[in-house]
């Protein structure tokens, strides 16, 4: 497994953020990760990270292990919702939202889709090969 780099992001630059949230993401072998560049379309957010999982457990080990993670780097969510059904679980950093799908609901909601004038930013090369 992948070795977790702790780095302190308490005055993390909202990119920062949402690389080292990409980066737990892609060592827990989260699904089709994306990050959409919303800053221009929202004020809610800079950043979208979007992903999906096979199983509410493995969303909740998901969302867990992001809180987990971005806590150790001086980071944690502002909050956490949907954890309990476990369905869409979102996670909100402030200037990054996360949100952790299964893929049933995922496809339901296409944020890709609904969020199409954000600029899909290339992140293969952060993330490792499956």
């Amino acid at each position: 497994m992948e070795q977790f780099k702790i780095a302190d992001l308490s005055n993390g630059t909202p990119r920062e953020v949402a690389d080292k949230i990409i980066e737990i993401l892609n060592i827990k072998d989260a699904g089709d990760i994306k990050l959409l560049h919303v800053e221009d379309q929202t004020i809610i957010a800079d950043y979208f990270v979007i992903c999906n999982g096979n199983t509410n457990t493995q969303l909740k080990s998901f969302a867990g292990e992001v809180e987990f993670r971005m806590e150790q780097c001086n980071r944690p969510p502002r909050s956490m919702e949907g954890y309990a059904e476990a369905t869409w679980i979102v996670l909100d950093f402030a200037s990054v939202i996360v949100h952790i799908f299964n893929r049933e609901t995922r496809g339901f909601y296409n944020l890709e889709k609904l969020w199409e004038a954000a600029t899909e930013v290339d992140i293969s090369a952060q993330l490792t090969e499956k």
